[in-house]
């Protein structure tokens, strides 16, 4: 017998004198065996929510679904209730499975699945409905920032079911945002995150992007462009000759500057001096003809900027026209191409053994002096000590003219 579910009054006794009978039945045979499963539902607003009642070892038990009102959805494989959107799509003595269509927030709650045993069994289906949100929103505070300042953006997710999550990456960096969650009244969230963050000029066109979690959605991000202005990055580059800088060649020196916003202005200077009277600017190049050594010196290039400015030093020395005395080749920029230093350490070296020669000469000259004078004494006295009496050899001693001939003096 079938039943089309007009909402009859007989169709209605019908189904609740079904019950009260199988309870009869039941009451005279029990069987504790029988086990009524089933599960939770999470389902994203408009798609299909299907609920399953399970039963294990069912001695051909009636089950039936009830909605979060208690309201008969179906009573084995017939649909009472006037709603459309349930279907059946598997009834046995195991099983009733039911879907509902295009889900609303309005059908989230606690389903029930009987089973009219004795006593009757029911499990619980919570549906949870999750509505995702909006396409995210990025603001930023400016939309241009100077290298070194702090900028500030939100990102806001609004009218989601549960909350959303807000994550930011910087690049392929991840940056911890402040985030702040309202309820609205409809039962909806809204999300806004606000990230803080100071920015360098390497953060110039790198994308910033607010990416947001949900169950009922994936990939969901918005992302913006930094733009950062910085003082120019300035240098030097010498363009000819490509080796040292000569007398009489010429000399071409360009001033490489990069910024943002780019450079509006670029200058040369001689530092404690003025440009060589042959010296040409054009743009950003110096050129220098028939090079001397008085065009020696520090030449400085300046950029600037809105932002700021910056320079670059080259140091030029200009070297005879001699390339039989050319050192190593090398850039004479920033210090460097001056004339190489004499080596101190040899200077050093040689003033040592110059030192220590003459100190050993001093002693083996005082060693010489001490020992010829020791002998001057000795010949002096020498006769004073072969006199036959005293008298004699005070004569001796002093000099007398006895022993003249034999007196003898050394001078050195």
């Amino acid at each position: 017998m079938a039943i089309t579910g007009n909402g009859s009054l007989a169709t209605l006794l019908f189904l609740f004198m079904i019950p009260a009978a199988l309870h009869q039945g039941a009451a005279q045979y029990p069987v504790q065996s029988q086990n009524l499963v089933t599960d939770d539902v999470a389902v994203v607003e408009g798609e299909i929510a299907v609920i399953s009642c399970r039963v294990k070892n069912n001695d051909d038990s009636v089950i039936q679904l009830l909605n979060p009102n208690r309201q008969t959805i179906y009573f084995r494989d017939v649909r009472p209730l006037k709603d459309a959107r349930f279907q059946l799509v598997n009834f046995s003595d195991n099983e009733l499975r039911v879907s509902l269509s295009n889900v609303t927030l309005s059908d989230e709650g606690r389903y029930v699945c009987q089973l009219y045993t004795d006593p009757p069994q029911e499990a619980y289906a919570d549906i949870t409905v999750l509505i995702p949100p909006g396409n995210p929103i990025i603001e930023s505070r400016e939309r241009q920032v100077i290298e070194g300042n702090e900028t500030e953006m939100t990102c806001t997710a609004m009218g989601s079911k549960p909350a959303a999550t807000i994550r930011w990456m910087k690049g392929d960096k991840e940056l911890q945002g402040k985030s702040k969650v309202e309820q609205t009244y409809d039962r909806m969230f809204t999300v806004t995150s606000q990230l803080t963050f100071t920015v360098t000029k390497e953060d110039d066109g790198v994308p910033v992007v607010c990416s947001v979690d949900h169950p009922a959605v994936k990939d969901l991000q918005a992302q913006t462009y930094l733009v950062v202005h910085y003082k120019p990055e300035v240098k030097i580059v010498v363009e000819f000759p490509d080796g040292l800088p000569r007398e009489g060649q010429n000399m071409e020196l360009s001033c490489q500057a990069k910024g943002k916003p780019h450079p509006q202005r670029i200058n040369w200077v001689k530092l404690d001096d003025d440009l060589p009277s042959h010296a040409l600017i054009t743009g950003a190049d110096l050129y220098i003809e028939n090079l001397n050594k008085t065009y020696n010196g520090t030449y400085r290039c300046f950029a600037v900027n809105s932002v700021g400015e910056s320079y670059d030093d080259y140091i030029l020395y200009v070297y005879d026209n001699t390339p039989s005395t050319e050192p190593a080749a090398h850039d004479s920029r920033a210090g460097e191409g001056a004339p190489r230093a004499v080596d101190h350490a040899v200077i050093g070296g040689v003033v040592a053994v110059v030192v220590f020669a003459m100190l050993c000469l001093l002693i083996i000259l005082g060693r010489y002096f001490a020992r010829h004078k020791g002998t001057y004494f000795t010949h002096e006295a020498k006769g004073a000590d072969d006199a036959a009496d005293a008298d004699t050899a005070i004569i001796n001693a002093e000099g007398g003219h006895n022993n003249s001939d034999e007196k003898k003096e050394y001078y050195i």
